[in-house]
């Protein structure tokens, strides 16, 4: 891959760069709430119709979304990288570091700072940051100009990591560390086993699925095409199984929402000192390790975004579809298209100060 220079004399327009889909993320998300909220209010019977149904504890509606909003996600992953970018100790190292150890720690220490009195909605906070990124942050990366396949090859890390460790960090963080500081644990209702099956099923089964649709696609039709040709087709359905799934549960939980219009603002501050922080740690310790431009950009943006899906799944599994915790990951996506926009720029402006010799070749 070829040096980039290091301050560039225009930016290119970040929302132009972005599909229409993508550009217009909130606006949807606002729409797809309005119209579960209008068909929890019009439609009899709709909540006993949705619950007929079920995957486990999840019913089967919302199943097929979650798992259809992971699936393309995870088919766009280069699976074949994984052993050049994870020969760089420094990156590899840095972005575990943020993402496994300050990242949940961050969250768990702004979700008790902001909703002391608000449990549910804290622990979904928790869990929205135990779920590291592996969707938008491919779009971010290359607004920003940073190392697609550093950040491909990270998701993929990050993919396989959560399978392994999402359901022990979730007890450590919800069960084991509050009780150590005195604080409120969750609930008897919690299971560290139910997080394990929600993640199996709803990271599991659309990581396999990615993996092989990779694999024996580029097998038949080689990843010109691949990449060309089926993963733009692929790409919109992760965004309409998120908004299918965001519309059913507003139509389950729509008053819950109406009524509580503050504690939805209350989720909001926390999400946004979070994707800053975690943000701004990136550059700096990108810079310290003189990772280069290019795959510091990777490592903040990596750090900063989350699977609000998988977040979703584990949540709805766990805790019900009307829960707090859920309304928490659903809050999240509609928060971060926004500032993680903002923050292309901020890395884009942040390029001048890279020296063309730090640039990873």
């Amino acid at each position: 891959m070829s040096p980039r220079p290091a301050a560039p004399t225009a930016q290119p327009d970040v929302l132009r760069r972005l599909s229409r889909l993508d550009r217009f993320l909130p606006v949807w998300i606002l729409l797809a709430m309005a119209a579960g909220l209008v068909l929890g209010r019009t439609v009899d019977g709709l909540a006993e119709a949705l619950d007929a149904v079920k995957i486990g504890s999840v019913s089967l509606p919302i199943a097929v979304g979650l798992l259809v909003m992971m699936y393309p996600v995870l088919a766009k992953v280069r699976y074949d990288e994984t052993r050049r970018v994870t020969g760089d100790r420094r990156l590899m190292g840095a972005s575990l570091v943020l993402n496994w150890v300050v990242g949940p720690a961050l969250m768990f220490a702004l979700a008790w700072l902001f909703l002391p009195d608000l449990p549910e909605l804290r622990t979904g906070l928790i869990i929205v940051g135990l779920a590291r990124c592996i969707a938008m942050v491919l779009i971010w990366n290359d607004l920003a100009c940073g190392d697609r396949e550093a950040a491909a090859v990270l998701v993929a890390i990050n993919s396989v990591f959560q399978v392994v460790a999402f359901a022990g960090l979730g007890w450590f963080y919800l069960q084991v560390l509050p009780g150590w500081l005195g604080l409120e644990t969750t609930s008897a209702e919690f299971s560290v086993w139910t997080i394990t099956a929600s993640v199996l099923v709803f990271l599991g089964i659309p990581l396999v699925a990615g993996f092989l649709t990779r694999t024996l696609g580029e097998r038949a039709k080689g990843r010109d095409w691949y990449e060309g040709t089926f993963l733009p087709r692929l790409g919109p359905w992760a965004l309409y199984g998120l908004l299918f799934t965001i519309v059913v549960m507003f139509a389950l939980q729509g008053d819950a929402i109406v009524s509580r219009p503050w504690d939805v603002v209350r989720v909001s501050l926390p999400l946004l000192a979070y994707f800053t922080i975690t943000f701004g740690l990136g550059l700096w310790l990108g810079r310290r390790l003189r990772l280069g431009y290019a795959r510091t950009a990777t490592l903040a943006f990596t750090a900063a975004g989350n699977n609000f899906e998988l977040a979703i799944a584990v949540s709805i599994a766990t805790f019900g579809v009307t829960s707090g915790q859920a309304l928490a990951g659903v809050i999240g996506p509609l928060i971060e298209v926004p500032v993680l926009v903002a923050l292309v720029y901020v890395s884009l402006w942040a390029r001048r100060y890279f020296a063309p010799t730090e640039e990873t070749p």
